[in-house]
C-alpha cells in the first residue's frame, strides 16, 4: 500500500469509542471532535428506526450510533481496498473526506425515521451537505484532514463535482455492499432481537476488489453473501420496518404532517434540523392534532384491512390524493352507518423500496443479476410485490365494525376508482 495512504488510514487513530455491535472503534482526535458537535449530537436524539420500539422495545438505538458504525465499516472497507490496489488513485485528503462522509452521512436526516420521506422537502443528503459547508462545522471537517467540499459532494450527489476519486467514493458509500447497509442490517437486527439482518461483514470485506469506476467488485464466492443481504433486507422489511404497527404509527404522524403543511400551520423549514422530541412538540403545539399525542402514548391505530397492491387496483400514490380519498371514504362509511371521521381513518400505501444488485462478478465476467445467483431480477421484483400492501388503519374503536362490515371493500373500491 502507498505509504501516505497507509498513514491516512492507520496513523493517529487513538481515540476509542465503545460500540455495542463492533466493540472498540478508533478515530483520530479531530474526527472524534465531530461526534461531540451540536449537529452530530442531534443524531443521538433521533431513533434509528422511529416507532419500531413500539413493537420491538429494544429498538432504541440512534442515528448517532449507526453513523459511528458506518464510519467504522467505511474505514475497514477502504483499508481492504487500498491494500488490493485502490491506493493507486486515492489521496490522503480523499481518504479523510470519505471517512468524514461515512461519519456524517446522516447529519441532515429527518426525525422519526422515514415519516417525512414522501413530503416535498429538501433531501436529507442535501441538508447534510449544507451543514458541512457552513461554519463552524466546515472548519471542524477540515481539521480532520478532509476537504469539506469533497465530503459534502460524496454524500449529496446533487452537488456539482467530478473526478475519478469522487465517483469512486460515491459508489462505495451507496451500493449493494455499502458501509451504511452493512451497519444498519446488523445493528437493527441486534437491537430488535431478530436474527434476519446479521451479516458476515469480515468475509464480505475480505473478498471485495477495488474498481475505479464501479467502486467494489465481487467474485462468485461472495454471491451467497449478497443473496443473504437481499433476503435479510426483505425479511427485515416484512417483519420490522414495515410491520403493520410500525406502518400505522408512521402513517399517523405523516397524516398530521400533511395536514399541517397543507393548512399552513407548519412550514417545511421548521422540520429541518430537529430531533424526535422536537418533531412531536412542534406538531402538538402548531397543529393541535390529537393523533400526535396518541402516537406519543402508544395508542396506535388498528388494521382494518390489508390488500396486496397487485390485487387492489388502487393507484393512489400521490399524498394529497390519498388525503382526499380518506375524506371521501369516511363520508361514504358515515352514510352506511359507521360514524367515522376523516381523522380516524388512514389509507397507507408503501413508498418505493429498492433492492440494490448493481455489482460486477469478476470471475463470471457479468453483472450480479446475470450471474449464477438464484436471485434473478424477477426474484427480487417478487420480493417487492409481496411487501407492497395497501392497509386501512382506523381508530381502535372502529376495528371490529370495519373488519366485519360486509360493504367495506366495495365502498373502498368505489371511492378509489372515483378518485382515480
Amino acid at each position: 500500500m502507498n505509504k501516505t495512504i497507509d498513514a491516512s488510514l492507520n496513523k493517529d487513530y487513538t481515540h476509542p469509542v465503545r460500540d455495542v455491535l463492533w466493540g472498540h472503534i478508533y478515530m483520530t482526535e479531530k474526527q472524534a471532535e465531530l461526534t461531540v458537535s451540536a449537529p452530530f449530537i442531534r443524531l443521538s436524539r433521533i431513533f434509528q428506526l422511529g416507532p419500531v420500539y413500539l413493537t420491538y422495545p429494544g429498538a432504541t438505538h440512534t442515528r448517532a450510533s449507526h453513523s459511528i458504525g458506518v464510519y467504522h465499516i467505511g474505514r475497514r472497507l477502504l483499508q481492504n481496498l487500498a491494500e488490493r490496489g485502490a491506493s493507486e488513485w486515492l489521496t490522503p485528503e480523499g481518504v479523510k473526506s470519505f471517512l468524514a462522509a461515512c461519519l456524517l452521512h446522516d447529519l441532515g436526516h429527518f426525525p422519526y425515521t422515514h415519516s417525512l420521506k414522501e413530503l416535498a422537502l429538501t433531501s436529507h443528503e442535501a441538508l447534510t451537505g449544507e451543514i458541512i459547508m457552513k461554519e463552524p462545522f466546515k472548519s471542524l471537517v477540515g481539521n480532520t484532514g478532509a476537504d469539506p467540499v469533497l465530503t459534502a459532494a460524496i454524500i449529496d450527489k446533487g452537488m456539482p463535482g467530478s473526478g475519478a476519486e469522487l465517483l469512486f467514493y460515491r459508489k462505495l458509500l451507496s451500493g449493494a455492499l455499502d458501509p451504511d447497509k452493512l451497519d444498519y442490517m446488523n445493528r437493527d437486527a441486534r437491537y430488535c432481537g431478530v436474527p434476519y439482518g446479521s451479516q458476515d461483514v469480515d468475509f464480505i470485506l475480505s473478498r471485495l476488489s477495488p474498481n475505479k469506476e464501479r467502486g467494489a467488485d465481487i467474485d462468485s464466492r461472495l454471491i451467497p453473501n449478497v443473496e443473504a443481504i437481499l433476503f435479510s433486507k426483505y425479511l427485515m422489511y416484512r417483519t420490522v420496518y414495515w410491520h403493520h404497527q410500525v406502518r400505522a404509527a408512521t402513517a399517523m404522524v405523516k397524516k398530521v404532517l400533511i395536514n399541517g403543511l397543507e393548512s399552513g400551520k407548519i412550514t417545511g423549514e421548521e422540520l429541518y434540523n430537529i430531533d424526535d422530541t422536537g418533531l412531536f412538540t412542534l406538531l402538538g403545539v402548531k397543529t393541535g392534532n390529537p393523533l400526535i399525542e396518541s402516537v406519543k402514548e402508544g395508542r396506535i391505530f388498528a388494521t382494518a384491512a390489508e390488500i396486496p397492491v397487485n390485487e387492489s387496483n388502487i393507484e393512489i400514490k400521490e399524498i394529497k390524493t390519498r388525503s382526499r380519498l380518506e375524506e371521501h371514504l369516511a363520508a361514504e362509511l358515515c352514510k352506511a352507518g359507521i360514524q367515522v371521521t376523516k381523522n380516524e381513518l388512514i389509507i397507507d400505501i408503501p413508498e418505493p423500496v429498492s433492492f440494490e444488485t448493481g455489482l460486477f462478478v469478476l470471475d463470471e465476467d457479468c453483472n450480479f443479476s446475470e450471474s449464477s445467483s438464484a436471485f434473478k431480477t424477477e426474484t427480487v421484483n417478487s420480493f417487492i410485490k409481496t411487501l407492497y400492501i395497501v392497509r386501512i388503519f382506523c381508530d381502535q374503536k372502529f376495528k371490529q365494525k370495519l373488519k366485519t362490515f360486509p360493504d367495506f371493500y366495495s365502498i373502498l373500491y368505489k371511492v378509489a376508482n372515483r378518485e382515480a
